[in-house]
């Protein structure tokens, strides 16, 4: 049962990986080892994702909880960072949000808060897995009254576009905005947001039907909204990922905006306003090398983490840092929300072209972004670590290094979600980035499947 967690909760194919069962099960096991302590009947609030599984794995979560004594808030389709906010303004004792957040329709995930709003540290999640592992025999079940129920309040996600809104000093009048919602969780919250904040407002694909979340749609897939933004002639296009707590941007051009370049200009305004703790931005090391040397042109202090959203919110926590995140778009603001938060990143944006009177791609061009090139290759989970191990992959990842080395870098990982592992090479020219890239992800998936 071990490592049952990845970097960002339990995730697998729906109704095979991750089961009924063990969706059951962990609700149970979560709701334990999260209320154990209490003195009061715990409370835990569960959101999901527009995915068609999302109904079916809500429902066993929600009975497995009831099931140790725990009452449920159950708040339907809302973003991530909706229930990490929510769980902390209703004073639950832990918040469960079902999502597989920009992976496909056919895998979902169950990710726990605990009751600050955050992701659960590995010595609870490790708890719970020990649970799991003896099949939960060790939680003592309760009967009669004491037995959990459930509460819907869907009207909740009202609670959480106010409270966004409220997170910026402007209102968004003359800004034309293109938002691309995935089919996925923001389909409410970032249109009613930008709208009520006097935004015009354009939106496409946000008409889910279960079944076509992040299909070629959303921030993993940015072409439509790309020409949609010249073809209106709109300030900005908006990308969510399935579970908005990403965003990516499209500036007045057509040209892509990353997290890399949404910290940059975010990041600068938050430190001429005094607003920026330490003058200090979090990246991980997966970030932009052009990224790192606008830090140094510009004042900007930018510390590295390991890649994952998690280690990013460990050093901002450690070290009393308020901005941080990814280049996928996964951006904290600390001060705000205790996890990303894709509607809080695109108002903070908006906020800046607003308050500088300037257009995105002014904005961005405080930095170079370097030819980056990231290859896939597909390796099964149990297999991802044995890269580090085999001689042949090893020697042909020095030999590409040191083609690089002084201009450029190499950075292999497997991710934390998917069984793959990324290859990601970065220098001047982007052909010969990917040949190299290519070839290494093809010798990894010959060696080691």
């Amino acid at each position: 049962m071990g490592n049952l967690f990845g970097t960002d909760g339990v995730r697998g194919i729906a109704n095979k990986e991750l089961t009924v069962e063990l969706a059951y099960r962990l609700g149970q096991a979560g709701a334990y080892v999260l209320t154990k302590e209490n003195k009061h009947k715990p409370t835990i609030l569960i959101g999901r994702d527009t995915r068609l599984s999302g109904e079916m794995l809500t429902a066993a979560m929600l009975a497995g909880i009831c099931s140790v004594g725990a009452d449920t808030v159950s708040v339907g389709v809302v973003p991530t960072p909706a229930v990490s906010y929510l769980t902390r303004e209703y004073g639950a004792d832990a918040g469960v949000v079902i999502s597989a957040s920009h992976n496909p329709v056919e895998y979902n995930g169950i990710k726990f808060f605990n009751k600050d709003g955050y992701k659960l540290s590995d010595a609870l999640e490790e708890e719970i897995e020990e649970l799991l592992a003896n099949n939960n025999k060790d939680i003592e079940l309760p009967v009669g009254t004491d037995i959990g129920r459930v509460i819907y309040r869907t009207e909740c996600i009202y609670d959480y576009i106010r409270y966004a809104k409220r997170q910026i000093n402007t209102k968004l009048e003359g800004l034309k905005v293109v938002i691309d919602c995935a089919n996925g969780a923001s389909y409410v919250s970032a249109p009613e947001a930008l709208r009520q904040l006097g935004a015009e407002v354009i939106i496409i694909h946000n008409e889910p039907d279960g079944t076509n979340i992040n299909k070629k749609c959303g921030s993993t897939h940015m072409k439509d909204l790309q020409q949609y933004v010249q073809q209106v002639e709109a300030n900005i296009g908006i990308a969510f990922d399935g579970d908005a707590d990403r965003c990516l941007a499209v500036d007045e051009k057509g040209n892509l905006v990353d997290g890399d370049q949404i910290m940059a200009i975010c990041g600068l305004y938050m430190k001429e306003q005094g607003r920026l703790k330490k003058d200090t931005v979090v990246a991980t090391v997966m970030s932009n090398l052009g990224f790192f040397i606008m830090g140094k042109e510009q004042g900007l202090n930018i510390e590295q983490t390991k890649v994952g959203d998690r280690y990013v919110l460990e050093k901002m926590l450690e070290e009393g840092y308020n901005l941080g995140g990814e280049q996928s778009g996964h951006i904290i603001f600390l001060d705000e929300n205790t996890t990303g938060d894709g509607l809080l990143t695109a108002l903070h944006l908006l906020e800046v072209i607003k308050m500088t009177g300037k257009s995105l791609s002014e904005l961005t061009s405080v930095m170079e972004v370097l030819p980056q090139v990231l290859v896939n290759a597909k390796i099964k989970n149990e297999k991802k670590d044995l890269y580090e191990t085999d001689e042949v992959i090893v020697k042909a990842i020095k030999d590409v290094e040191a083609k690089f080395s002084g201009h450029g870098r190499v950075l292999i990982r497997p991710s934390g979600t998917e069984p793959l592992v990324r290859v990601m090479i970065e220098g001047k020219n982007q052909q010969e980035l990917l040949i190299e890239a290519t070839g290494l992800a093809k010798l990894m998936e010959d060696r080691l499947n």
